[in-house]
């Protein structure tokens, strides 16, 4: 929902986009309270984020907000989960070839995908969630928070509003935090 948030506001102001990987199984390793569903999407989440990494040292950085943007929409508004059809299909209708899919099967990106999901961890902390946003702060700085978690994804002028908002909270000294309670699971627009 953040990622297509911020790709509303990008066609109101000017925005410089870098997608990163940050990997909720990496987040929840270790933990032995999560439910046995959980844990097995956790697992089949490797291959999505493994595949977002090779795309991006294979092609650059310009293949990586459209691939996921693909493979949300296969996985989450598709409802086809991270497999094998929401795989090639992203890469297919990306441009990219068929033979990236092989990268998802082993570890040899895992180092690459725990090093991102680092980069966004070491610049809030470690008490929180994904996403991470980074954001212009006070005097020239950056600032990044958790979030924002929304949904659905404000559009036009309320996507511009949150926007505006969330620079004025970075751009406040000592800001940390803002949260309620989800009382709703995504809503796909």
């Amino acid at each position: 929902m953040t990622s297509r948030w911020l790709l509303e506001v990008s066609e109101t102001r000017p925005l410089d986009i870098r997608w990163h990987v940050m990997s909720l199984a990496v987040l929840n390793e270790g933990r032995a309270d999560l439910p046995e569903r959980y844990r097995r999407l956790l697992t089949e989440g490797w291959a999505p984020v493994r595949l977002v990494v090779a795309a991006r040292h294979k092609y650059g950085e310009d293949v990586v907000g459209p691939l996921y943007t693909a493979l949300g929409t296969r996985i989450h508004r598709q409802g086809l989960g991270p497999g094998h059809e929401a795989l090639t299909g992203a890469l297919a209708e990306t441009g990219l070839p068929a033979d990236l899919l092989d990268e998802t099967g082993h570890d040899t990106w895992d180092h690459a995908v725990r090093a991102g999901h680092r980069e966004a961890i070491d610049l809030v902390g470690e008490e929180v969630g994904t996403p991470v946003i980074a954001l212009p702060g006070p005097e020239g700085t950056r600032t990044a928070f958790f979030g924002p978690v929304v949904t659905p994804a404000p559009r036009g002028e309320a996507a511009t509003r949150l926007w505006d908002g969330l620079l004025l909270l970075a751009a406040t000294p000592g800001f940390h935090e803002l949260k309620r309670s989800r009382t709703q699971g995504p809503v796909f627009d």
